[in-house]
């Protein structure tokens, strides 16, 4: 009799840890057929014309991995075939989306349980299969940024993990720290982020210091949970923005008049350069510049400032040239760079800026931010928190 009741106990824990656990409360379905591989990238087209369009309010930037491109609402993630914009594969969870990213060849999809944001799964991009996963401690508002380390953003709290998704850095308000003392400082709030290779960096306010503070983390040197900074040290102003870091220098955009500062790795101002910033200068409420990359044969970083595109040297970081009048960073495509404006896309001559013309793409009445990424010979807008997906006009 003894053994009837235990045998029942157990039954009843296990169904009820089946219904509470994740895997039960989780439908993934992953793709059957391979994508539709995009059509190779050509010149640049007299015009672009719409192909198809999703809400995707949960993907803070375009999110185009593997042949496809990846939309997120909810609680749900689906990859969408690129050229037809049918669903290929989905993920959801009974958990709101925080978040979304991409790094190291997986989708990052980062749900929200209770306060934290907390739950993080990665996506194969062609199939949709679950990857690794693992726990974050981030609040809401956080982005993913970077790759190796990738940096989960926060407003008094941040940490870093690597490609296998093993955290290597933890600074801040830290929930429940294994050894106590070991954070350098308590009560900051911070403003904005960037990183680059082994480099996490922090433009933040603390009490009691009379401006902002500029601090780099080096992730692999951390021990136990103990940061290792490349340099931490109050920079004089209140109002800048961390714009960007590269493996050696740091890029912040001072208040008042634009200059972009640059901090070499010990934390030294090595020099000022006046930036054509446009009528506007956007502070994100994310903390997160909106940069693109050039790419391996480009090396460059875009930095749309809210009224302006400007290149920035990826090692350097100093600017190079400045377009006006823009709505976003821009992507290349092919040898080119385009760049959204109000009446389209400017055809920009990536070395030199040199706009060539601008290539019509009607977005309706809409005026607001433009973040672009190229798939292939085609274009993926996000345009607030709807994905617009264009390719060349035909004749």
């Amino acid at each position: 009799m003894v053994a009837a009741v235990l045998v029942v106990l157990l039954g009843g824990v296990a169904l009820l840890y089946g219904v509470q656990s994740p895997a039960a409360n989780t439908e993934s379905v992953p793709a059957t057929a391979a994508a539709t591989p995009p059509p190779p990238v050509g010149p640049v087209p007299a015009a672009f014309t719409e192909r198809w369009r999703a809400a995707s309010p949960a993907t803070p930037a375009p999110l185009v991995a593997g042949d496809g491109v990846v939309v997120a609402e909810g609680s749900r993630l689906s990859g969408r075939d690129a050229v037809s914009g049918a669903e290929r594969w989905s993920y959801s969870r009974d958990l709101a989306l925080c978040t979304t990213g991409f790094a190291d060849g997986r989708v990052m999809a980062l749900y929200r349980n209770d306060e934290y944001c907390s739950e993080l799964t990665t996506l194969e991009p062609g199939s949709g299969d679950r990857g690794p996963n693992r726990t974050l401690d981030a609040r809401p508002g956080t982005r993913l940024i970077g790759q190796d380390p990738v940096l989960a953003t926060g407003e008094d709290y941040l940490e870093t993990f690597r490609s296998d998704l093993v955290r290597t850095a933890e600074y801040g308000t830290v929930r429940a720290p294994a050894e106590p003392g070991t954070q350098p400082r308590t009560g900051c709030t911070f403003l904005s982020f960037a990183a680059a290779q082994d480099r996490a960096g922090v433009l933040e306010r603390c009490p009691g210091e009379a401006g902002e503070r500029l601090s780099v983390l080096r992730p692999s040197g951390t021990e136990g949970d103990r940061p290792a900074f490349d340099a931490s040290a109050e920079i004089g102003t209140d109002g800048a923005q961390l714009i960007a870091v590269s493996p050696e220098r740091a890029a912040v955009l001072l208040p008042g008049v634009p200059r972009l500062a640059l901090f070499d790795r010990g934390g030294r101002k090595i020099g000022e350069f006046p930036v054509d910033a446009g009528a506007t200068i956007s502070v994100p409420a994310d903390g997160v510049a909106r940069t693109r990359t050039g790419g391996q044969d480009d090396p460059t970083r875009y930095w749309w400032t809210g009224g302006a595109t400007v290149a920035l040297d990826a090692g350097t970081l100093q600017p190079r040239w400045t377009v006006p009048g823009t709505l976003g960073p821009g992507t290349r495509y092919g040898d080119r760079l385009l760049v959204p404006v109000p009446d389209g896309l400017a055809d920009v001559d990536p070395v030199t800026g040199v706009v060539g013309r601008t290539v019509p793409v009607d977005r309706a009445d809409r005026t607001g931010p433009v973040q672009v990424a190229a798939q292939g010979g085609l274009l993926v807008e996000l345009r607030g928190t709807e994905i617009v997906v264009l390719g060349p006009a035909t004749a």
